[in-house]
């Protein structure tokens, strides 16, 4: 099946383009995406813990561990899921099926849409926890910047993913001309292709006369046989 302007994708089996497929405005968000998060986890788990006064290691973030999890957890789990949707992206085009298209789109809407949500809980739950903070915690300030990086890069991350579920759902709507595909296509069939059909060679029903009988002449005189 040929999946002509089906969910925002070209042809099926087209040639991939990798210099047009980096400057889509959805692959710039994704990298953006995968960059943000990195910055996120590797601050928390590098210098989001400190053992102030004691060996054990505490969240810089009001000495609330479930902060320094919370945000590791979001921030590794939107790094993998970047680099899945990158590859799903350059595979897309070369799904035949429009249910499939149709499946990877919805799957990219909901993750998108519900990882901008855990991204705001983060920044609110991160900010609120180092506000808390106080400089006794911190002894020379130690794990204050990556304290600050992770919570501004999580307010940075709501926007992108917000971005990437604007531009699934806008692949979403613009869906597929349905009169291009056949049920054969729906159900991700090769397409039967009918017989050509010749000229008609139904017999003709129209009565046609015995030859030789239209000129005859009704006024001509009968033969008798005589009689003897």
């Amino acid at each position: 099946m040929d999946g002509v302007g089906s969910f925002g994708a070209g042809r099926a089996g087209a040639a991939f383009d990798p210099i047009a497929f980096i400057q889509q405005p959805q692959t710039i968000l994704r990298i953006l995406s995968w960059i943000f998060s990195m910055v996120v986890f590797g601050s928390i788990i590098n210098e989001g813990y400190i053992n102030h006064g004691s060996e054990r290691l505490y969240c810089v973030f009001n000495k609330n561990n479930n902060a320094c999890n919370y945000g590791t957890t979001i921030g590794l789990i939107a790094f993998l899921a970047c680099i899945f949707f990158v590859i799903l992206d350059i595979k897309f085009q070369q799904i035949s099926s429009i249910k499939d298209r149709k499946k990877a789109v919805m799957l990219d809407i909901g993750f998108s849409g519900f990882w901008a949500f855990l991204w705001f809980v983060c920044f609110c739950f991160l900010a609120n926890q180092w506000q808390r903070t106080t400089p006794d915690e911190l002894p020379l300030n130690q794990g204050a910047d990556a304290a600050r990086a992770a919570i501004t890069f999580s307010f940075f991350s709501i926007f992108t993913w917000a971005g990437l579920t604007v531009r699934a759902v806008q692949k979403y709507m613009l869906g597929t001309d349905m009169t291009l595909f056949t049920t054969e296509h729906m159900d991700g069939n090769p397409p039967v292709q009918p017989y050509p059909t010749g000229p008609s060679t139904e017999p003709n029903d129209t009565y046609q006369s015995p030859p030789f009988t239209e000129n005859l002449d009704s006024n001509a005189p009968t033969y008798q046989v005589p009689i003897y």
